[in-house]
């Protein structure tokens, strides 16, 4: 792998939570530092492929979503694109090899970040559900740890979401519909016409109308408890006892922070009467889910939806379901 060199000084590349002007709030959490549009763009050297093509920057991805969110979204205000980065890949230009540590010059260090997420959040197009006020986001990630820089040039991929933003706590609601996890592209026109074919499918209304109806049904505190005990048992079920069972993407941590958060969180806690709405369920899990590192981050938090999308629908049925029986 190869690397293309930009004009870099990365002295001050990380912002502080006080010179933040874009939406509040961290997404996601795991491993993740807050960073501009313009360090991405000025300040970070861009992978290449072994033929020494480059690869679409995170910078150029991120604009690229942008254009088309305006575009769909004319005649509203979109927020400047909040961004995360983790897995920073650090260098130093030829001159400066051998030099210790302490005397190099912010201009003879170079820097990439492995992973970045990033996203759009339109506020003139907010819903209020369940008591609570959901705001229009659009965003992406992309993983450069999930291509092969080491061979020559294909077709690259991105993850590219359309839900809601959570005002309350800044946690994320994305359904599958909402969330196309594997675009290939080899041009940032095609990833443009990808973004716009998403946004176009998404059926918000529909999306809106389910996390509505989480908040019709109750888990008691022993239904709760089997839910989450089953939840901790589903992750050593080989494949073959998986099969037919609603999947959870959860890992036994995120788990132990949805049961701590039961008791304690200030939004999404138990009722006095010891009962769990399966929205504040669902909260509960999307909140846990910001531990999660950006690679796969949206697929569990996609999933956490469709979980508490099959508690509903067997409640409701009243039909069998190896998480609640």
């Amino acid at each position: 792998m190869e690397l293309i060199t930009v004009k870099n000084n990365i002295e001050n590349q990380i912002i502080s939570e006080k010179d933040i002007t874009i939406s509040k709030g961290s997404f996601i959490e795991a491993n993740t530092k807050q960073v501009t549009l313009d360090h991405l763009k000025r300040e970070c050297i861009i992978p290449v492929y072994s033929d020494n093509e480059s690869t679409i920057s995170h910078a150029q991805f991120i604009d690229a979503t942008t254009e088309v969110a305006r575009a769909n979204f004319a005649e509203t205000r979109i927020l400047p694109p909040n961004i995360r980065i983790s897995h920073v890949i650090k260098g130093r230009v030829p001159s400066a090899i051998g030099k210790p540590v302490k005397e190099l010059k912010p201009e003879e260090k170079t820097i990439y970040y492995q992973r970045c997420a990033f996203m759009i959040e339109v506020p003139s197009l907010t819903e209020n559900v369940n008591n609570n006020s959901l705001s229009l986001t659009i965003g992406g990630v992309r993983a450069l740890n999930q291509e092969n820089l080491y061979s020559k040039r294909n077709l690259e991929k991105f993850k590219v979401f359309i839900g809601f933003k959570n005002l309350v706590c800044t946690n994320l609601a994305i359904s599958t519909d909402g969330l196309n996890a594997d675009i290939r592209v080899s041009s940032v026109a095609e990833l443009k016409d990808k973004i716009h074919e998403l946004i176009h499918q998404f059926d918000k209304d529909r999306f809106l109308g389910n996390l509505e109806r989480m908040s019709k049904f109750q888990l008691d505190e022993l239904q709760f408890a089997h839910t989450l005990g089953k939840m901790r048992m589903y992750q050593h079920l080989n494949k073959t006892e998986k099969v037919g069972k609603l999947a959870l993407a959860m890992n036994d941590n995120q788990i132990g922070v949805v049961v701590k958060n039961y008791y304690g969180d200030p939004n999404f806690s138990r009722s006095s009467n010891r009962e769990i709405s399966l929205w504040n369920f669902y909260n509960l899990m999307t909140e846990a889910n910001k531990s999660s590192y950006i690679d796969s981050n949206l697929e569990r938090n996609a999933s956490a939806f469709e979980f508490v999308q099959g508690l509903a629908d067997s409640l409701q049925n009243r039909s069998e379901n190896w998480f609640l029986n």
